[in-house]
């Protein structure tokens, strides 16, 4: 069950000029991209019949409808290769494992967002995270899907902490949400009386028909790991946390042309996210001169590099504080060997394996890991996860955007679609 802050489960927004922004719903579906995947789907299972009759249906519905329906084990395949051809993920040495939810006939703002709510509980399994992924209704011409503005089901809130809000002042919080923030206060979210650099904001909901509805996540569907470290007490004091299961939610699956806005998946952390960016970056928390500050470090020339070296204990805290705690992560010298067996396999079962140079080598120690030494295929394969320029947007500034005609074609489209990988989960 939700939580109820103001007596109910929601805040709906007593109107709602902007109805739920349209993207590639607006147009038919390809029918030579929903024949290529369901070839594809049918070279890698050939028990499932006759491709070329499954074809002729496909193409005849697309003729009919402008879209078409993909099957229960054509939805599952899709969702797992587009995981298996994300190019700036490191993990998915596990495609196969990802549990496939198939909520399509969920289409109510509630609805979608208790499922999300199921999906943080099934996928944080006590600490044992599981790869999962919820699928609900596609969008089709005529009938926008619902989306959810937030970038992850769980981030926290960025607060203006100084005297001069609009001129720079330091952040309570999160400083990428602060717009995000704003706009949900603006909307009628409570935050803590005392607020924290770690409350949890509310998950926006928005379908065409109701606009966008804020839901509060209950405390028990979010999994959080205190931030030690086994030599340094003093930084346990700094009261550091994080959240336990990365669960983007604001990427669009595609499979065979068929547009999923709403499709909220995670799968774990490597360590180098939480304590390379979202803890270290200068944009985020900003932690490494505190951090410095604690370890008596001369921070007064960068030739000391006093940053490098409080960016090893802080990533050192964030790996023993998750297993500490039962949650499982990863540290980037084990995914790095664990992601040269996954192209390895690939490569044995006679497929491409497209891979970002740039997003696969961690942050941190880039050229002590053995993906730093090799050149990688660079193809965009479908079926794929693509950034949705309207929840982009919504997850940065919490309101409606605005976008040209040619912004809301085919998801393919990389330079507005902004093809990214959906399980590198830190930025």
């Amino acid at each position: 069950m939700l939580a109820r802050p103001n007596g109910t489960d929601i805040w709906r927004q007593p109107d709602h000029p902007e109805r739920a922004a349209t993207s590639a719903e607006d147009d038919p579906v390809d029918a030579d991209e929903a024949e290529e995947f369901i070839r594809l789907f049918h070279a890698e299972h050939p028990e499932a019949g006759d491709v070329a009759r499954r074809v002729g249906w496909v193409r005849a519905e697309i003729g009919m409808t402008g879209t078409y329906q993909h099957t229960t084990a054509e939805l599952a395949f899709g969702a797992r290769v587009a995981w298996r051809n994300s190019a700036r993920c490191i993990g998915r040495l596990y495609w196969r494992s990802l549990l496939v939810r198939d909520l399509r006939a969920v289409h109510t703002a509630s609805d979608v967002a208790r499922q999300c709510v199921t999906h943080l509980r099934l996928a944080g399994n006590g600490g044992k995270i599981r790869p999962v992924i919820t699928i609900f209704s596609p969008g089709a011409p005529g009938r926008p899907a619902p989306r959810i503005w937030n970038e992850q089901l769980i981030r926290y809130a960025g607060y203006p902490a100084g005297e001069n809000p609009e001129h720079g002042s330091p952040t309570l919080g999160d400083p990428r949400y602060r717009g995000f923030t704003s706009a949900v206060l603006a909307r009628g979210w409570r935050a803590p009386a005392t607020r924290t650099a770690f409350d949890v904001l509310p998950l926006v909901v928005e379908t065409a028909r109701e606009g966008p509805t804020l839901f509060e996540l209950p405390r028990d569907a979010v999994l959080e790991v205190p931030i030690i470290h086994p030599e340094l007490p003093w930084l346990a004091e700094l009261g550091l946390r994080w959240h336990a299961v990365p669960v983007i939610s604001n990427m669009c699956l595609v499979i065979g042309g068929v547009p999923y806005p709403a499709a909220p998946f995670n799968g774990w952390y490597m360590g180098t996210e939480i304590g390379a960016r979202n803890l270290a970056d200068e944009h985020r928390y900003d932690l490494l001169p505190r951090v410095a500050e604690g370890l008596g470090l001369d921070t007064g020339s960068e030739a000391t590099l006093w940053r490098d070296r409080a960016l090893v204990e802080l990533n050192r805290a964030v790996l023993y504080s998750y297993a500490a705690a039962g949650v499982s992560i990863t540290d980037h010298h084990t995914e790095s060997r664990h992601f040269l067996m996954h192209v390895d396999r690939e490569h044995r079962a006679g497929r491409r394996c497209p891979a970002d140079w740039s997003w696969i080598v961690p942050p941190v120690s880039g050229s002590l890991t053995p993906v730093f030494h090799r050149y990688y295929d660079t193809d965009r394969l479908r079926p794929e996860f693509v950034l949705d320029p309207v929840s982009a947007h919504r997850g940065q500034h919490g309101g409606p955007a605005q976008f040209r005609a040619e912004d809301r074609r085919a998801p393919g489209h990389r330079d507005v679609w902004n093809h990214i990988d959906p399980m590198r989960r830190a930025i």
